[in-house]
């Protein structure tokens, strides 16, 4: 059943593009490049209905995701390149070919083990395109995940602190160093200080198990709830006046 639906979808997506005509002249009118700002909308609208935990939503979000990998394959079946079936092919034998603890005879006890069996697979299986464990990572990912993927791939090669103490000493060094910048005016050594600073913080996040992008964006969400508030309040307020809105938005989230 599932096989059926799916063919019908990649149906419908080749009939929109005009396999048969008449297609869609939207449809027929896009490249890889005109609907690429598409397929990262629709990652991010997936991780919102994750969010806000909601099955009926996911559902829907995926198969707007799904649609993007369908639409893609589709015009590059139509230029000769691929289409859904090699796809399919490479993500299963892909997943089958780093699985040797599942599927072939390798002992992998624990999810650490997994990651560095992983990270150590693909380099042995694309040597021409990666030279270092750090290479592959996409450019287009939010620099806070960039920074987390980094210090992880870092740490399955050894090249890690012990515990959390590590960079929380390591973030006072860094703040005292950015003190020291804004205090000589340097904007340069200022911007670096501070990235500095955003990746110490991303490490800290790590040992906590905390996703760094996830927690900004909760707080993104957090400000944008309570400054509303304030905005509802009226456009006259003092600054002592919205503070006091603010505090009681916290006491409320908080009960």
């Amino acid at each position: 059943m599932s096989e059926e639906k799916f063919q019908k979808l990649v149906d419908i997506m080749a009939r929109l593009r005009g396999f048969p005509a008449p297609g869609c002249p939207w449809d027929m009118k896009q490249t890889h490049r005109s609907i690429l700002p598409y397929i990262v909308e629709e990652t991010y609208e997936v991780v919102d209905a994750i969010e806000q935990e909601k099955p009926e939503k996911i559902s829907e979000e995926l198969g707007d995701l799904l649609l993007q990998v369908v639409f893609h394959s589709q015009m590059a079946k139509e230029a000769g390149d691929f289409d859904i079936d090699e796809v399919l092919d490479k993500i299963a034998a892909k997943l089958i070919r780093r699985h040797p603890h599942v599927f072939g005879d390798k002992d992998l006890k624990t999810p650490q083990e997994v990651l560095v069996e992983w990270e150590k697979i693909k380099l042995e299986q694309e040597p021409e395109k990666r030279e270092s464990i750090l290479d592959g990572l996409p450019k287009h990912l939010p620099a806070l995940l960039t920074a987390q993927r980094i210090q992880e791939r870092a740490g399955r090669r050894g090249f890690d602190w012990k515990d959390h103490t590590g960079p929380l000493e390591k973030l006072r060094e860094e703040l005292a160093e950015f003190e020291k910048a804004v205090e000589a005016r340097d904007r340069e050594n200022i911007e670096e200080e501070l990235g500095d600073i955003l990746f110490s913080l991303v490490n800290i996040a790590r040992f906590m198990e905390i996703n760094a992008e996830e927690a900004l964006r909760g707080t993104n969400k957090k400000f944008i709830t309570r400054f509303r508030k304030i905005e509802k309040a009226g456009s006259n307020l003092t600054l002592d006046q919205m503070e006091e809105i603010w505090q009681k938005s916290k006491e409320e989230e908080k009960r």
